[in-house]
């Protein structure tokens, strides 16, 4: 009979593409994924894996072996989740990835909502950027994390994975209260001035860098660092300026001044599980946390919107 812990090895090579990778999701050396791929292959009594270079793979009757896999291990957590339905109480521990800004506004609020409604629930939280959560969701290192996607930047939702909508959060123009470029006319107005950006390759930097361009101008990126709070006290102190989300305005833009930027562009902040566990009771109160939280952090229309050119 098949492994069905081979079978998902053989599912995560698909998917990662080398044996390393495998070894790395999985907490495994790469010989020791190797040795059991190749036990795999004596129970199929077929050949599954081809050498290419340094490299591997997959046969044709691997890649339908992978498909069965997969509809397993979802099926598989479908009838968990069932069976955690019958439960009289949430319990268990969830693993959950996140970002940081979430980390620092609705975390806190949701684990004191869940300790309340479901104290026999775990939540165990570790800080992840957006790709390695999803990567570390399907390989079963997370049950849960939270996303982003930014106006313009499309960020497909990986096969396997079941995404929800959480907010909408608005992306301000952060300044200091004193000093050149404390209250410009227009976005336009702010082209010699200091920027504290997220760096280029992520969605956030790609997102800011666009809406800069789109008043005209190459923002002077004095500070590139991804962390929201560093960019706030950058220009707190009067070195910079920055685009920040309004999620962590309220407690952490204090001294600042905030505008909107023109058109009121908003982040979408979603949650993604695996989708044979998005009915699982410790999902949906863990959601449900979330939303709750959310509707009590979330910022109101906040300050005026500043225009991309021209005076106010």
């Amino acid at each position: 009979m098949l492994s069905l812990h081979r079978l998902r090895m053989l599912a995560e090579l698909h998917r990662l593409g080398t044996l390393s990778e495998v070894a790395r999701a999985m907490s495994y050396s790469p010989s020791a994924v190797s040795q059991q791929l190749a036990v795999l292959e004596k129970e199929a009594g077929v050949p599954l894996l081809e050498r290419v270079g340094r490299g591997v793979r997959l046969t044709d009757a691997a890649l339908g072996l992978v498909d069965h896999a997969d509809a397993i291990l979802e099926r598989l957590e479908r009838a968990e989740a069932e069976l955690a339905a019958t439960r009289p109480d949430v319990s268990g521990t969830l693993r959950v990835a996140s970002f940081q800004s979430p980390l620092m506004s609705i975390a806190p609020p949701a684990l004191t909502w869940l300790a309340e409604q479901h104290p026999a629930l775990e939540v165990t939280i570790t800080q992840r950027e957006q790709p390695e959560a999803y990567e570390g969701l399907l390989a079963h290192e997370f049950d849960v994390i939270l996303g982003e996607e930014f106006p313009g930047v499309h960020d497909p939702v990986p096969e396997g994975a079941d995404r929800e909508h959480l907010l909408d959060d608005p992306l301000l123009l952060v300044l200091p209260a004193d000093g050149p470029w404390s209250d410009p006319a227009s976005l336009a107005d702010l082209a010699q001035a200091p920027w504290a950006l997220d760096p280029a390759p992520s969605s956030t930097g790609q997102w800011a860098r666009s809406a800069l361009r789109a008043a005209g101008f190459e923002p002077r990126v004095r500070f590139d660092t991804p962390d929201p709070l560093l960019q706030a006290h950058l220009v707190r102190s009067g070195h910079a300026a920055a685009l920040i989300p309004a999620l962590i305005a309220g407690q952490h833009l204090g001294g600042t001044v905030l505008r909107r930027m023109p058109g009121d562009p908003r982040r979408r902040v979603s949650t993604a599980v695996r989708a044979g566990r998005a009915d699982h009771p410790a999902i949906r109160a863990f959601r449900t946390a979330l939303q709750v939280a959310a509707r009590a952090e979330a910022p109101p229309v906040g300050p005026r919107e500043i225009p991309l050119t021209g005076t106010s």
